[in-house]
């Protein structure tokens, strides 16, 4: 059932400019948090400041920078056939008035989120740390050759969310709240759940937790890269001639074209196949950088290792 909510990973991302859900989803993180994807999961190793690879006196940090209210509102696959005004009775408060929605979802992984008075924290001197997190994470302290480093973390005053399991699924809500009359009732404070059908998830979380996240990616160098692939090519065309060479036996090998493609295996292997010692503390820089975590790296989060 993981890939129901790879749908809402993907439109979270695209919707608020790069922001990433945790995984899980209620899951904190907080800039400086350092964090490999595993199988499919978020593990968080550490933070840079709690464990002093970068030192108090180095930290610099924004608070409370107010993002766009309009980018933390969004649905995908989901409709409203019933919306409308209700009267009821109470036997001690009388007859009251109330406000229905019924939320139909099309499909599995269909989802409705709605975040209010979003702010973010964030690293504020990224570009004054960034080789120094490079060398250290790499070569004097660490040797990670994939690493994730969170730079900035969004918060809500309060955020709900409801994902589909299936193309049956609906969510009939309800308020007595004045001043609604038709308008959208989806995430109130006042809103109560008078049914639910095939919904695979359900939340409203009312605390300004830290559950999105912006994160820089340790990846190889293009140009290193670009080296490494063409040894690759030129050694694949010579391949036949030295197999013909030194076994003495008649294998047919078909030859077939060689287009390797960039992915974090090959640029393991092209770490792994650097000579001793050529890549250290002087030389870390020319072969890492960082880059903005992006649409790949959300795909990584509905990997297992059954799917590699």
């Amino acid at each position: 059932m993981d890939q129901v909510y790879k749908k809402y990973y993907r439109g979270f991302y695209l919707k608020t400019g790069g922001f990433i859900p945790s995984k899980p989803i209620n899951q904190s993180m907080y800039p400086g948090d350092f964090f490999q994807i595993r199988n499919g999961e978020v593990i968080v190793l550490g933070n840079i400041y709690r464990k002093s690879i970068i030192i108090p006196e180095e930290k610099s940090i924004e608070f409370g920078l107010r993002l766009n209210p309009a980018n933390w509102s969004f649905s995908d696959g989901v409709t409203k056939p019933y919306s409308g005004r209700g009267s009821g009775n109470n036997p001690i408060e009388g007859e009251f008035e109330f406000s229905k929605q019924v939320l139909a979802f099309d499909s599995s992984g269909s989802y409705f989120f709605r975040g209010n008075n979003p702010e973010s924290v964030k690293i504020a001197n990224w570009s004054a740390i960034k080789d120094e997190l490079i060398i250290k994470l790499t070569q004097t302290l660490f040797s990670f050759r994939e690493v994730y480093v969170v730079t900035e973390c969004a918060t809500n005053s309060d955020w709900t969310l409801a994902i589909a399991s299936s193309h049956k699924a609906e969510l009939e809500i309800a308020t007595d709240s004045e001043n609604f009359g038709l308008v959208d009732i989806f995430g109130h404070s006042s809103a109560k759940t008078i049914q639910s059908k095939d919904i695979e998830y359900y939340h409203r979380e009312s605390n300004r937790t830290p559950n999105f996240f912006k994160a820089k990616k340790l990846v190889v160098r293009d140009e290193k890269l670009d080296i490494f692939i063409s040894d690759l090519i030129s050694q694949r065309v010579n391949r036949n001639q030295w197999v013909s060479d030194f076994f003495d036996y008649d294998f047919h090998d078909q030859p077939v074209p060689f287009a390797p493609h960039i992915t974090n295996n090959v640029q393991i292997s092209f770490l792994d196949m650097l000579q001793a010692n050529q890549l250290n503390p002087n030389t870390a820089l020319l072969y890492f950088r960082w880059i903005d975590a992006n649409l790949d790296d959300v795909e990584q989060l509905f990997l297992s290792y059954g799917d590699r």
